[in-house]
């Protein structure tokens, strides 16, 4: 699969960041915040390979991550607790009297390093680097001044048991500031209707797919499209995470399975598969927009599921399988306008 051309987007970044190479991060290689300016076309990060949706079919919103501190505090919130740790220490040091700092790292996949970098511009913290033999890029937030900077927009926004862990960075900071009136306090989880706030939307950045299945070499052809999202059943810290896959599952209409029960880390799975949930987490998500390539996956899944509600998807087989054959891991084109900032 082609990549992002890396050295055209570093152009565009450079006032932004200080980079030491052209192409990339190296492995471990430090991406740093100093200053920003309004960004480009970030459709320049690939000009071979970009070309235009038409979003006019599905009105969607043009997004804008500034569009206001609710849908970035939500989206943060959800999207850190999908794919992200927050981390704090238990001793200020360790065994070899080194020092111990509290961080938040947020996981994205090696294709979502622009909405990588428009985050930590927006957060105006952290420092990128790439994970060691993966596909993947971290945005690490330790300094203080980020940490509170992020404590206090997914206070009171998370859903699920990492809250436990906000509390926890949250005890530490009053300390690190204590006589200062720092007066931070943990909001509790959120009370808002899942369908209202963009948790969810940033919660599926991290572990959604959507999938198109066509068997059309069998003697019963059948086309069939789904959303999942699927989580380990245990944190890192021991918390289980039903109540929050529950949660989804009945904004959805839909069961939480129990998959991979046999392997180390078992999971917890949400499927949609009629048309009534397709529905659900469409309308869902064209209200409360993803901000990364699944965005790209989601608008031509869109396309196949106009096809189930007119009833005509097995009319349009050839369609659908060509649509398919450009998702998910398939995909060769992108196109970054809904990631520019106004």
């Amino acid at each position: 699969m082609p990549a992002l051309n890396l050295a055209v987007c570093w152009e565009l970044f450079s006032d932004i960041f200080n980079i030491c190479v052209a192409t990339g991060c190296e492995e471990n290689q430090q991406v740093i915040y100093q200053d920003f300016k309004p960004i480009e076309n970030l459709n320049d990060c690939a000009p071979e390979l970009s070309f235009t949706l038409t979003m006019d079919t599905l009105s969607l919103p043009s997004l804008n991550l500034k569009s206001g501190p609710l849908f970035l505090s939500s989206y943060l919130a959800g999207l850190i607790e999908g794919d992200g740790t927050i981390v704090v220490p238990k001793k200020e040091r360790s065994d070899k009297g080194k020092l111990n700092y509290p961080c938040i790292q947020i996981v994205f996949h090696l294709r979502d390093f622009p909405l990588c970098q428009v985050i930590q511009k927006l957060l105006g913290h952290g420092t990128i680097s790439k994970k060691k033999q993966s596909a993947a890029y971290i945005l690490t937030i330790n300094n203080l001044e980020g940490l509170i900077v992020v404590t206090r927009l997914i206070n009171g926004k998370m859903r699920g048991a990492k809250y436990y862990q906000l509390l926890n960075l949250i005890d530490y900071l009053n300390n690190k500031f204590e006589g200062k009136n720092l007066n931070l306090e943990g909001l509790g989880f959120s009370n808002t209707p899942i369908e209202e706030d963009s948790w969810l939307a940033g919660f599926i950045e991290a572990d959604g797919s959507f999938q198109v299945r066509a068997s059309l070499k069998s003697k019963y052809q059948r086309v069939s499209l789904s959303f999942e999202l699927v989580q380990s059943r245990i944190t890192r810290h021991g918390y289980s995470m039903f109540e929050v896959m529950n949660q989804i599952s009945l904004f959805l209409g839909v069961n939480v399975n129990e998959i991979r029960s046999d392997r180390k880390y078992p999971q917890y799975r949400i499927r949609t598969s009629t048309l009534k949930t397709n529905q659900l987490i469409r309308d869902y998500l064209v209200k409360h927009p993803l901000c990364g390539i699944k965005y790209l996956d989601f608008l031509d899944w869109c396309k196949i599921l106009s096809y189930f509600e007119k009833g005509i998807h097995l009319e349009n087989k050839d369609q659908i399988v060509e649509i398919k054959s450009q998702m998910n891991q398939l995909r060769t084109v992108y196109n970054w306008d809904h990631l520019q900032l106004q």
